[in-house]
């Protein structure tokens, strides 16, 4: 990696962003974003500097070390962490600087998204984690946060998975808005950071069950980021949960969060969704 993708600072040694660098990045990559195939995305490997990943690598704690929210069930199986709380210093100075303006400016050059909001409570975010078999089938995001009532438009997911193997799986896969096809297979190696757009269609997943051995898991940062308002052929209604979509020739699975959406009126999807978060916190 560029050992100038990041500056230390020399009384901390804490992780901290270069405007200029990130500025020059965008400007570079803001077509390709914008044209890219399913739907706007990029994935860089050269964003942050080795050392600000290998100390927030580090921090991961292991499956059985806090108590994480755990899914378990067809759509997906894996752990996320609770509340920043829970996580190391680097990690939080990380995060913190995911949504700082700096980043901030740089993530509305790149996508040509303005207005955009970071998370203070990094909602459904923060640390990731999946174990041997696990797996998340593919999805739409839900497109509310349930405690801003904000606009969700953006994924960012930093991989922490130093030495994967291509046979281990986990790919991050993007299918196109008929899920007729993937479109795009992203290996989740050490540094690597993807962002996307987040709408009703953009299709994601790692839906076949991890192969890497017990010792080793699949790890990652993961920040959203949202805005007051948004295009409105990119949703199909407000929705506070995830849209799960089968694939060709899987078998099918009961879309819970789409049933419920249909069912209930949006003001109760919301509480329903903020008593859930608040449980499992």
């Amino acid at each position: 990696m560029d050992p100038d993708s990041s500056l230390e600072t020399p009384a901390t040694g804490q992780f901290i962003l270069d405007l200029e660098r990130l500025q020059a990045i965008a400007e570079r990559n803001r077509q390709d974003y914008s044209r890219a195939d399913p739907f706007p995305h990029i994935v860089l490997d050269d964003l942050f500097s080795e050392d600000a990943i290998e100390r927030v690598r580090q921090e991961v704690p292991r499956p059985d070390e806090i108590r994480w929210i755990e899914f378990d069930d067809a759509r997906g199986k894996k752990l996320a962490s609770k509340a920043e709380t829970q996580l190391g210093a680097a990690t939080r100075n990380f995060l913190y600087q995911m949504n700082s303006s700096v980043f901030i400016e740089f993530l509305e050059t790149l996508t040509g998204i303005e207005g955009l909001i970071p998370d203070p409570h990094f909602w459904d975010g923060g640390l990731h984690q999946i174990v041997r078999g696990g797996f998340l089938k593919i999805h739409a995001d839900f497109n509310r946060h349930p405690k801003l009532k904000l606009d969700r438009r953006l994924n960012l997911l930093v991989y922490l998975n130093r030495d994967w193997r291509e046979e281990w799986g986990g790919h991050l896969e993007l299918w196109d808005r008929k899920m007729t096809e993937c479109r795009a297979k992203i290996l989740p190696i050490f540094g690597r950071c993807v962002i996307f757009n987040t709408t009703d269609f953009s299709y994601h997943g790692h839906p076949d069950p991890l192969g890497c051995p017990n010792s080793e898991s699949r790890k990652s940062v993961a920040v959203y980021y949202y805005s007051n308002g948004r295009p409105h052929d990119e949703i199909g209604g407000d929705h506070y949960a995830t849209l799960f979509r089968k694939r060709p020739g899987e078998k099918r699975f009961l879309n819970t969060a789409m049933l419920a959406q249909n069912l209930l009126p949006p003001i109760v999807m919301s509480m329903v969704s903020s008593l859930k978060q608040r449980l499992e916190r």
